[in-house]
């Protein structure tokens, strides 16, 4: 034992201080090598080296089973870059499940003290009423020319004292000149219609409830369907009629969309999914409204999860077409209401059941991996929604508008669909389970694209300038770094941080090695004394010389 501790002492007292500088710095060189290879590895490949090959083998060897690697064959087209459709500048969509101004966003400014919408969505929804409540004709009925200067108005209360101004036209008689006989005119008297976009503004802005909104629709409804009827009697008689005829019918289908979005939010769901399903069968063309959304979250609220499945079906299209370069259709209307609702339905399948350490044990079933793959899809069509299903981050009112595939986006879908989830046994567990793994998957750079087309890098603007100034907007694709780029990246520093001293100091940096040697074999020191009093000397000395 004594002679141990001696050749050790004998060896340190024997090391110059050129060799701790020469240690010092080859540790260094070799650490940042290791450490520019990990980072361009993370560049290209968007994962850690040292990670992969830890996950990819030492892992099976350990009995380990990798949940994802049924997803790699959905990467067989990731290098197809060039025949991927070019993204264009990204589109704000209106928001299908919007709350309702007066009754909803300013009764949260009036309890927090805090704008929920900000001028870049109001604005937004002002150019949507312009483009679909008004036309060139509207001078021609005075009410519907005072509605379009009320659209234009960026004050609320001038807005609403517009509405009822616009309500209060129809007291005043118009004219029409009939002629029965050439030497005399009778002059025919009627009352002009209510004015139905006057009853929307109301609605939407001055009803401080949901009853009085659906009231207020109500009476839209009554005043919108007329006026809708008639211009469809006159709508092959010109442009003119047929510009009328289109502002119509957008206001009809607003009216009822509303109405039913009251009716879903009163409680009287079956009543809403009724309205809806007529709208969509009176409608079928008209699906830039993306009426089958709220028809979705209704659905799901009365748990009519076969009827949820007939809606997907006809609307998701997934897997979907694939065009003469392996590529999947990308044209076909997509959305996080879309995609995570397919995924809730195959979650639900196995969700109650399933278990991570028996699915690392066992495998995937083939109801478990299309729950994977669900879930893989979603989190690459929107990587945003899981923090907000898991509540690991906070909601906030969703905006007017959104951006497909954005935070915004995001924020809309949990809002509402968040009960949803939590009704299904076990789906937010399995998302738990599976959603970061999938998210390792998303194709990095940018650039490159899984299942759909490569993830906008506008996002972040567009939806900074959608969301509220309080809420911390989700960037993603941002990978965080691997724990080994960071453990090899303070490794480099650390070692030549201790290179840099040597070199200066090289007789000081040499006692402190010495010293830290000598600590570092104090414990082991401890161990043998105790094993040396515990054994017999003889026996001590034969293991020795052994």
């Amino acid at each position: 034992m004594f002679g141990t501790e001696s050749s050790l002492s004998m060896f340190l007292n024997t090391l110059t201080p050129k060799f701790y500088v020469a240690l010092t710095g080859t540790s260094s060189l070799i650490s940042g090598l290791i450490l520019i290879f990990e980072w361009w590895y993370f560049r290209k490949y968007g994962t850690s080296f040292i990670e992969q090959v830890s996950v990819s083998h030492l892992r099976p060897l350990l009995g380990g089973v990798d949940n994802n690697s049924s997803n790699n064959s959905n990467s067989s087209n990731g290098d197809s870059d060039s025949n991927r459709q070019s993204v264009s500048e990204c589109k704000v969509w209106r928001n299908p499940l919007n709350l309702f101004r007066g009754a909803e966003y300013n009764r949260y400014t009036w309890v927090t003290g805090r704008e929920p919408l900000t001028y870049y969505d109001m604005n937004l929804s002002a150019q949507d009423h312009q483009t679909f409540f008004t036309c060139d004709s509207d001078h021609l009925r005075p009410a519907d020319a005072i509605m379009q200067k009320a659209w234009r108005e960026r004050n609320p209360q001038a807005r609403i004292s517009a509405a009822h101004e616009a309500l209060e036209i129809n007291e005043i008689r118009s004219r029409v000149e009939v002629p029965l006989i050439a030497s005399s005119t009778i002059w025919e008297i009627k009352l002009l219609p209510k004015c139905a976009t006057a009853y929307i503004l109301l609605a939407e802005e001055e009803a401080t409830t949901i009853a009085e909104a659906e009231k207020l629709f109500k009476q839209a409804l009554k005043a919108g369907d007329g006026c809708y009827r008639r211009s469809q009697q006159l709508q092959h008689h010109g442009s003119q009629y047929e510009a009328q005829h289109r502002r119509d019918t957008n206001v009809l289908v607003y009216i009822k969309r509303r109405l039913a979005m009251c009716a879903r939010r009163l409680g009287r769901t079956r009543e809403a999914v009724k309205m809806m399903r007529d709208l969509m069968k009176e409608f079928p063309l008209l699906s830039m409204f993306n009426i089958h959304e709220n028809l979705l979250e209704a659905l799901l609220e009365l748990q009519a999860y076969a009827d949820v499945q007939a809606v997907l079906a006809k609307y998701d299209g997934w897997p979907g077409t694939c065009n003469p370069h392996g590529i999947t259709d990308i044209s076909l209307p997509k959305s996080a209401t879309i995609c995570y609702t397919a995924a809730l339905l195959k979650a639900r399948a196995v969700s109650d059941k399933f278990s991570p350490e028996a699915a690392s044990r066992r495998g995937l079933s083939t109801a478990e991996m299309n729950a994977v793959e669900a879930i893989h899809r979603a989190v690459e069509f929107n990587p945003h929604v899981p923090k907000y299903l898991l509540e690991m981050k906070s909601l906030i009112l969703p905006p007017e508008h959104i951006l497909k595939r954005g935070d915004s986006e995001a924020i809309a879908y949990a809002f509402f669909h968040l009960a949803h989830w939590k009704r299904v046994e076990g789906a937010l567990n399995l998302l738990h389970c599976t959603w970061e793994g999938t998210f390792r998957m998303i194709p990095y750079p940018l650039e490159k694209g899984h299942l759909f087309y490569p993830y906008p890098i506008c996002t972040e603007t567009a939806d900074r300038e959608l969301l509220p100034s309080f809420h911390e907007v989700s960037v993603y694709p941002k990978k965080e770094l691997p724990f080994f780029i960071l453990f090899t990246a303070g490794l480099c520093s650390f070692t030549a941080m201790l290179a840099l001293l040597t070199h200066q100091f090289p007789e000081l940096m040499g006692v402190f090695a010495k010293a830290f040697l000598s600590t570092l074999f104090a414990p082991l020191n401890f161990v043998m004394e105790k094993v040396e009093s515990i054994l017999p000397s003889s026996l001590w000395h034969q293991l020795t010389r052994i």
